[in-house]
């Protein structure tokens, strides 16, 4: 997903992306009369647009969606130049909304039209055109040359990625075999295509991906801030204009959401569902429709993100039977090769190019890998780098059982807001990992928020994990936190809060209520970090952010009431 731009962080955007995209200028007018703008049948390279990556031939194509709607895709199609007449490539391949040739979020005041530079890092920093790979961008209904209604990942963007990865397999110039990469809305795509089982879909490769659309947009029917914004940003990003110099097939089709504004109605509307089983939200449940999926799965996710949070992450993963790969770790809503303005990577790990070419050249090509790449890679709150052979990996699981107690569903902090159940000092390091769970049994209505706590000797605590849900008449909550990888140093002790929400993530209505808490119990993984394997990486610059901003000087003090479960006898 996109994140959400306040509008001074949209201008600077727009500017940023001018000037790394780049308008043409007087000296693009300047050249030759040869055609800038592509068709099926006539490519266009570098040197008559400079909107077309080097090394590569531009053409753009048309083809009908999966789903026997009417509903035209858009396709943006980068070639290896000069491919040999009856040459054959394999495809990487991206569906999305965000390759739209006026830009990804807002008009970017290009002076000509082009394909998107959305993966320009993919296309430089892997060498994709000399490597011997396609690149195919397709536009997902409702976005840039594509016609129909935008549908938030439901059964019509399903049917657009099926019918994406069919059609790049059949071209003349493909091998029939496809690779998906992405990042975020696209690397949601990435794993649509995963769970649709299309024999021509070999290799998904996955950054900070959306496991299910109902978690990005609430938490346990309560909403969330960027997913009551999220619908208004995509409809904006659907009626993005097309270019004077688009062809007119592009133009009629991207102008379909301004002649029929029941799409981005339907789209508002529908994403206010609050029930996650309401049919609408069960199409979109990803994790569950990845059970028995067996597409080679290469992935990205921080476990501190802000924006594609990992929730629903590990029972995707638990569906999914192929091979796996991963890097995860403390980093917000970044890209595998992305830097910081200083040059210091943001996941912390060198590679991620020679990496992912690595994993398609053995699942696209059969090239088999000339590095012994771990299985996961993953970086808990030390900044600690370990190998391991499967994510989540852990050495005992066990509930614990917290105090009883009652908070007033107030909606800020305050003495009566929340009350706090600590554990025993850990002996030695302990790491917290997998997914937690909590159940309780409630007396009264409103939301409740629970917060697990990192407490210091001193009483400093960060704050590492956190999930709320709607209180009812049913008397009983059972809610998944995020998946974690979070280190207690020995001495540290483990502080679980329950109360009213008080996050400006979410967008709760309190009650006022007095809601008694009895018989709470918190579901814990845990694994020892004394035997972990140790591979490259360094500390991931937004940690120390992260910490900054999610630590408490002194928490309240309580007697110690419970005992972490120990990773070993």
């Amino acid at each position: 997903m996109k994140k959400i731009p306040v509008p001074a962080a949209a201008t600077a955007a727009v500017a940023a992306l001018a000037l790394t995209g780049g308008s043409v200028g007087p000296a693009g007018a300047a050249q030759s009369a040869a055609p800038t703008v592509a068709t099926a049948e006539d490519p266009v390279t570098h040197r008559d647009n400079n909107r077309v990556p080097k090394g590569a031939e531009w053409t753009q194509h048309y083809f009908p969606s999966s789903d026997g709607s009417g509903t035209e895709l858009h396709a943006d199609v980068l070639l290896p130049e000069r491919l040999p007449q009856g040459e054959k490539v394999p495809v990487i391949l991206s569906v999305g909304a965000y390759f739209g040739h006026s830009g990804e979020l807002t008009d970017e005041k290009w002076k000509k039209t082009g394909p998107s530079a959305r993966f320009k890092d993919l296309v430089e920093g892997g060498d994709l055109f000399d490597r011997g790979y396609a690149l195919v961008q397709v536009d997902l209904r409702g976005f840039g040359g594509s016609s129909g209604c935008l549908d938030y990942m439901g059964k019509g963007e399903q049917a657009d990625v099926k019918a994406a990865i069919d059609w790049a397999a059949k071209q003349p110039w493909s091998t029939g075999k496809v690779g998906m990469y992405g990042k975020s809305y696209d690397a949601t795509t990435a794993l649509v295509g995963n769970n649709l089982d299309q024999d021509a879909l070999k290799a998904v490769v996955a950054q900070e991906p959306v496991w299910d659309m109902y978690r990005l947009t609430r938490s346990n029917r309560v909403p969330k801030l960027g997913g009551v914004l999220a619908p208004n940003t995509y409809n904006q990003i659907a009626q993005l204009p097309p270019l004077p110099d688009d062809q007119e097939r592009y133009k009629r089709n991207n102008r379909y959401e301004l002649k029929h504004p029941e799409c981005t109605a339907y789209n508002t509307d529908n994403n206010l569902k609050p029930d996650p089983e309401d049919p609408y939200w069960r199409q979109r449940d990803l994790a569950k429709q990845a059970k028995g999926s067996d597409t080679p799965l290469f992935f990205t996710q921080g476990f501190i993100e802000s924006n594609t949070k990992p929730e629903a992450m590990q029972e995707y993963l638990a569906g999914h039977q192929g091979t796996e790969r991963g890097w995860l770790g403390q980093w917000d809503h970044v890209r595998g090769n992305e830097r910081t303005e200083d040059g210091r990577l943001q996941m912390g790990r060198a590679g991620w190019f020679k990496e992912v070419m690595s994993f398609y050249d053995q699942h696209l090509k059969g090239i088999a890998p000339t590095t012994d790449y771990p299985a996961f890679a993953v970086q808990d709150s030390t900044g600690a780098w370990r190998s391991q052979d499967t994510w989540p990996l852990s050495d005992r699981s066990a509930d614990v059982v917290l105090r009883d107690g009652s908070y007033v569903d107030q909606g800020e902090p305050g003495d009566s807001a929340n009350f706090l159940t600590w554990s025993e000092p850990v002996e030695r390091d302990i790491r917290i990992t997998r997914t937690p769970r909590i159940e309780m049994d409630t007396e009264g209505s409103g939301n409740v928020m629970v917060k697990l706590y990192d407490v210091a000797q001193d009483g400093s605590a960060v704050m590492f994990d956190e999930q709320v849900a709607i209180v009812d008449a049913s008397g009983h909550v059972a809610m998944d936190l995020k998946s974690t990888d979070w280190r207690l140093k020995a001495g540290h002790s483990l502080a679980v809060e329950i109360g009213t929400v008080y996050d400006g993530a979410w967008i709760d209505t309190p009650t006022g209520d007095r809601i008694k808490v009895t018989d709470a119990r918190l579901g814990l993984s845990v694994d020892d970090p004394s035997d972990d394997q140790a591979t490259e990486g360094k500390r991931s610059p937004y940690l120390d952010t992260y910490v900054k901003v999610y630590t408490k000087k002194k928490l309240a003090t309580q007697p110690p009431s419970f005992t972490v479960p120990s990773a070993r006898d």
